[in-house]
């Protein structure tokens, strides 16, 4: 299974078989993506939440490639009002698709669409996918229950914020990986914007003084994941 991380809290999965899962793809007004949505093709689209730097490019891309959408109900029906496909979860369901298994989880956050409508809980998401758990946690600030997740399901990779004022800061997003024990930590949503600047490296650093891994993407970088 390959990671490869556009900036902000937007990702790209590609399955062993070859399937591809977009996560929040905010692309061509990210300043800091350094590709084009026209570039990007997806079975699968995942949206934590509604916010505009979060569905981002999904419909121009969608528009092309026909993907299945996957969000908690009211954001998915956002979508199929949209005129796409769409699968209807919400926070604590899980379920089967043909790449592996899903579940939504609580995020702390708001979650409004681009034209202003309720966009439904915002969410964070485990998925399991070729042996792999992976934990993008969405927009979220810092809480307790991280602990029940990491106990429940063994996260390999915990993709979390660290850019502080919508989300955690360092310091939370640090205590986040001391509750969830995943065997990596990458950070994400950080130095989009000014007002969420932060040091990647010094989350490393400080991840690293608790006996844990973490990895800092370069935006456009690919992981293989093991």
């Amino acid at each position: 299974m390959k990671l490869r991380y556009f900036s902000h809290s937007s990702f790209q999965i590609t399955t062993d078989a070859g399937q591809v899962l977009l996560i929040d793809p905010f692309i061509d007004d990210n300043p800091t993506c350094p590709v084009r949505a026209e570039e990007l093709s997806a079975d699968f689209i995942v949206l934590t939440h509604a916010h505009g730097d979060h569905v981002g490019d999904s419909f121009s891309i969608a528009n092309r490639c026909d993907p299945l959408f996957i969000a908690v109900n009211e954001l998915a029906n956002y979508c199929i009002d949209k005129g796409f496909r769409a699968h209807n979860m919400h926070i604590g369901g899980a379920y089967e698709f043909g790449f592996g298994r899903l579940k939504f989880t609580i995020a702390h956050h708001g979650s409004m669409t681009p034209e202003g409508g309720y966009g439904g809980e915002p969410a964070g998401v485990v998925l399991s996918i070729d042996g792999i758990n992976l934990y993008h946690t969405g927009d979220t600030g810092l809480f307790y229950d991280m602990k029940l997740i990491g106990e429940m399901t063994p996260i390999d990779y915990m993709l979390l914020p660290i850019g502080d004022n919508f989300t955690m800061g360092i310091g939370d997003a640090v205590k986040a990986v001391e509750l969830t024990d995943p065997r990596v930590a990458i950070p994400m949503h950080y130095n989009t914007f000014p007002v969420i600047e932060a040091d990647p490296h010094e989350f490393k650093r400080r991840v690293e003084a608790l006996g844990k891994e973490a990895v800092v993407m370069d935006f456009g970088q690919e992981l293989t994941l093991t």
